[in-house]
């Protein structure tokens, strides 16, 4: 009884604050959807990544990552999987959460970390959706409420059908919290690990034959006031290996005339891809406008500079992307939206800062040695697996439930 006293007492307050009437502004799309909380600051590319994760091992599946105020989401990467959807949490008023829940209508919810929301947690497990909690760890269970209504809490985690801590601290102090410790297990950290962007096999096999043994580095989503850095750094490289080749891609599209001209303008032989150039001996620099390509020259390059990054505005693009796919790292200083994935590269030893065309030429020209760029990615593919155990499991657990929910429909 106590259990349902506390229940109803937060209710009760919970019913004083504002309630928006309207549905969310976005439209369900059809099929399945998983719900997937984002409930810590700082940690928002992990969830991220394990919802387009979700998204590529299930076919039809959609993602909604909801997020409280206290959590900025970056922007979805150009190269995220199109069933992947971001909206604000509804607010705890129990005619917020009925609407919300009646226009998502999940198939399952992955909760992360904590900071739990009894209202919506309740009516969702009571409608049958099979929920779980994730990465789980004290800092999530550290509030006020917490700590006096104990009952609430238990109540709550009691709709989960697997709590994962990501420490022992958050294992204990869950297991103080919960009836039974049954379910709760110590597992690895929620970490972003990136995903290998696809490409034609044919058109891999015919780049490489046309670029034969020349080395190459790929500039990627390189902003319009970075154009005159990197071509700078691209002639600065050539001094010591004339054969170098630059595979440029500009962040938009509509930019790819105007790189044309300014690497024209510095009298490089220039390859325009999207209209089928493809390299000669002569060739210095592939200018490209398809985002589509990314994955190709990542695997073509052992040496990438990640654009968007010198400049302050786009706040920097996926580093997981090209580590993924073996090319070492090179950025500039503005990745605000990635800053975790660029720091745990960097402390690797995957990834280097470069501040102007001076440095980012030199890194190009050390790093371009076979070598030196196998140690590079090497270290990335090791930053990329962390965390990798944790996600095939929960990609698994809810699997499992989606089939078994399909199967009773």
């Amino acid at each position: 009884m106590a259990r349902s006293l506390g229940l109803q007492a937060y209710r009760a307050l919970a019913r004083r604050g504002d309630v928006s009437s309207d549905p969310p502004a976005l439209a369900r799309p059809k099929g399945e959807l998983v719900w997937l909380h984002a409930g810590e600051p700082g940690n928002a590319l992990a969830v991220q990544d394990l919802a387009q994760r979700l998204v590529a091992a299930r076919q039809g599946l959609n993602v909604l990552i909801t997020y409280p105020p206290s959590v900025v989401l970056p922007p979805l990467p150009r190269s995220a999987q199109s069933g992947v959807l971001q909206a604000p949490v509804p607010d705890e008023h129990p005619q917020s959460v009925q609407i919300a829940l009646e226009h998502w209508k999940p198939d399952a919810c992955i909760w992360t970390w904590g900071a739990l929301r009894p209202n919506l947690i309740t009516e969702m497990g009571l409608s049958g959706c099979p929920m779980f909690l994730i990465d789980a760890d004290a800092g999530g269970f550290d509030g006020r409420r917490d700590r006096w209504l104990p009952d609430l809490t238990r109540l709550v985690l009691s709709h989960f059908k697997a709590i994962l801590c990501r420490s022992p601290s958050g294992q204990k102090r869950l297991s103080s919290l919960s009836k039974s410790s049954q379910n709760i297990e110590l597992t690895s950290p929620l970490l972003a690990g990136g995903q290998p962007l696809s490409c034609a096999d044919s058109d891999l096999v015919d780049l490489s034959n046309a670029i034969g043994g020349r080395p190459v580095w790929f500039a990627a989503e390189v902003l319009p006031k970075e154009v005159a850095t990197v071509l700078s750094a691209h002639s600065k490289a050539m001094r010591l290996s004339h054969r170098l080749l630059l595979i440029l891609t500009p962040a938009s599209a509509d930019e790819t005339d105007a790189v044309i001209e300014a690497a024209q303008a510095r009298n490089m032989n220039t390859a325009n891809w999207g209209k089928g150039e493809y390299p000669d001996d002569m060739t210095q620099v592939i200018v490209a406008d398809d985002p589509a390509d990314t994955g190709l020259f990542f695997r073509i390059a052992p040496v990438s500079f990640l654009g968007s990054s010198l400049v302050t505005g786009d706040g920097g693009c996926d580093p997981f992307d090209a580590a993924s796919l073996g090319s070492a790292v090179l950025y500039g200083p503005k990745v605000r939206h990635y800053l975790p994935s660029y720091s745990r590269l960097a402390a690797a030893g995957a990834a280097r800062i470069v501040n102007d065309a001076d440095a980012l030429g030199n890194a190009v020209s050390r790093l371009i040695a076979p070598d030196q760029a196998a140690t590079m990615a090497h270290a990335g593919w090791d930053v990329i697996s962390q965390g990798a155990a944790l996600t095939d499991r929960v990609i698994d657990m809810v699997q499992d439930a989606l089939d078994r929910r399909a199967a009773k429909k």
